[in-house]
């Protein structure tokens, strides 16, 4: 695939080129009843409503040029009874009938029936419906029967039925043609994302040369949880004229939220709720950030307001929910979800946040079904799988820990928690080299909690490596973000102890009185300042208490000579080489560079 957004420049889209791809797009997925994809359209189209068209560019009102005469009247009669979702009604009385749209509207309703009778069944009685798969089938065999008649609205159909049957690779062949053929159908493009699982295969698609591919691999950068690219994507097209769209602001707002910039991502759903206070999409989304807030009477009002607009969406379930969950009443969420699921059984979002309410219940079997149905509507969420190792480390399955675990860590490498995770789950094992990788590779990507410096050190401490725990105790101790934290007194108690055991006094004087800070060390700060006492009367000249002994390991050194003046802290060396004999290289963290 061509490059698709330069990384320091613009692009150049034709704004009047744009228009008419827009206004010919809705008028063709109107007719063939996508609405979802009519509403992103439509909305795109009123983002641009200061570009004015000339009179030569307008497209013409004609809703029905590819229909017959004939077939005009079956085809408004079978138009109506799908807006109406009477579905098996429409697929009736267009049967026979073979204009494109009418073709596409017959076998869209077959599809939409088949899924809603899917949806009922498995709401009622907790099964799938058989049916449903065998009308897929079919749908299945007609589109290789005809195959060289499909248009760009009936390959996507296709994609579509292919994905539901698990032939993932055939239907990213057949959804690349679908856009290229019809490259106003956002809900092929949508598909597409949705089924390139990493980078390196969204890299490779072949893809047309048009304007909507730049939103297709921003939409595709947040799908894969690339939040740098996605933001970057999302500000390059706002500044080719498409700022004012409600889609791209909601698209930042989750990209934010996805890079953990909680507060910057709540300014743009604030934003959006002034702009279009009756927008309820992505609203699970904007609960959640209020509810990592704690913010309990903006999200009460939150989900008033939601209730008021529409009661049976699936995000104002999710907004109720997540509700009740700030309010520690898990059951009543987990009811809140469950209605969110019985409205969309492919929601995301409702299943994962009743994995965590089950989680904190205490039901892991429970919440390992919500990971695994999250799993199987999108393979690439990190959450789900770091929710199964979770529940897997309640149950005591340390060897599942590492492997949901792993999984999470592939997809989020960025996230120090999973990492940290994983380390506890090989702690667990006795596979202490691998835990001490995870601890060393979590410190060097960012910890997040500031707890895989304290972890590691206390591994080392755990395998009788002193030289390499007082290293990383060191580090920690160093390190601004951990001034609160609550592993910073033992830390602080191990280093007096063992300058200490070196004789380096001074030094061992200098975190026994960090001790006397903290009510859980003062006791242990006070018997070493009395031993340092004892030993600096007892010592015969000042030589004694001020050089460094021959065994004592370079880092150690280097850090203690600067114990009380402001320097950089220590760089802290890697788990890879031998602990009681390292040196401390420096690590920098390797900014991931994608393009495309």
């Amino acid at each position: 695939m061509q490059p698709l957004l330069n990384t320091k420049g613009d692009i150049q889209i034709d704004l009047n080129q744009v228009k008419i791809d827009i206004l010919h797009g809705i008028r063709e997925c109107n007719d063939r009843g996508l609405i979802q994809t009519v509403k992103w359209l439509s909305e795109l189209n009123y983002a641009l409503k200061d570009h004015k068209l000339s009179h030569n560019n307008e497209i013409p009102n004609s809703a029905d040029d590819e229909i017959i005469p004939e077939e005009k009247e079956a085809y408004t009669l079978a138009k109506s009874y799908f807006d109406c979702q009477e579905y098996d009604r429409a697929a009736h009385f267009i049967e026979n009938c073979t204009s494109p749209k009418c073709v596409f509207v017959h076998r869209y309703s077959q599809y939409m029936s088949s899924e809603k009778k899917r949806s009922d069944n498995a709401t009622d009685t907790g099964s799938e419906n058989t049916e449903s798969t065998q009308v897929l089938l079919d749908l299945l065999s007609f589109f290789k029967a005809n195959r060289n008649s499909l248009d760009g609205y009936l390959l996507y159909l296709e994609g579509v039925v292919l994905k539901k049957l698990d032939l993932r690779s055939q239907a990213v062949t057949v959804l690349q043609a679908a856009v290229a053929a019809a490259p106003t159908l956002w809900a092929a493009w949508v598909e597409l994302a949705g089924l390139a699982n990493e980078y390196e295969a969204l890299d490779s698609l072949q893809l047309p040369k048009h304007w909507m591919m730049y939103f297709f691999a921003a939409h595709a950068f947040v799908e894969l949880k690339l939040s740098e690219q996605a933001l970057e994507a999302y500000m390059v097209l706002a500044a080719a004229g498409f700022e004012k769209s409600t889609y791209i602001t909601a698209q930042m707002a989750i990209a934010h939220h996805d890079r953990r910039d909680v507060d910057s991502s709540l300014a743009l759903f604030r934003d959006l709720y002034q702009n279009d206070p009756y927008r309820l999409d992505n609203w699970d989304v904007y609960s959640h950030l209020l509810y990592l807030k704690e913010k309990r009477m903006e999200l009460a009002n939150l989900a008033q307001k939601a209730v008021s607009i529409d009661k049976y969406r699936v995000e104002t379930c999710c907004v109720i929910g997540n509700y009740y969950s700030l309010r520690s009443e898990h059951q009543k969420a987990v009811l809140y979800f469950q209605r969110a699921l019985s409205l969309d059984p492919q929601y995301l979002s409702a299943w994962i946040l009743m994995g965590h309410e089950f989680i904190e219940l205490q039901n892991s079997n429970a919440a390992i079904q919500c990971y695994r149905q999250a799993i199987d509507v999108n393979r690439n969420d990190y959450r789900a799988w770091n929710g199964l190792g979770q529940a897997y480390e309640i149950l005591g399955l340390n060897g599942y820990c590492i492997y949901y675990y792993s999984r999470a860590a592939q997809l989020k490498p960025d996230d120090s928690r999973m990492l940290v995770s994983l380390g506890e789950a090989y702690e667990k094992m006795d596979k202490i080299p691998n835990a001490l990788k995870c601890y060393y590779k979590a410190h060097s990507t960012g910890d997040i909690e500031g707890m895989a410096l304290f972890k590691l050190a206390k591994l080392y401490e755990k395998s009788n490596m002193p030289n390499s725990a007082a290293a990383a105790y060191t580090a920690a101790c160093q390190e601004p973000a951990n001034a609160g934290s609550k592993e910073l007194p033992a830390a602080q108690r191990y280093l007096a102890q063992y300058y200490l055991r070196f004789s380096l006094l001074d030094h061992a004087s200098h975190y026994a009185y960090k001790c006397l800070e903290h009510e859980s060390t003062k006791e242990a700060g006070k018997n070493i300042l009395k031993t340092i006492s004892e030993k600096r009367l007892a010592a015969s000249t000042s030589s004694q208490t001020s050089s460094l002994p021959e065994d004592l390991p370079e880092a150690i050194k280097n850090a203690s000579t600067s114990i009380t003046n402001d320097t950089p802290k220590t760089p802290f060396p890697s788990p890879n080489v031998t602990p009681d004999n390292f040196s401390t290289p420096m690590f920098s963290r390797k900014n991931s560079k994608y393009k495309m």
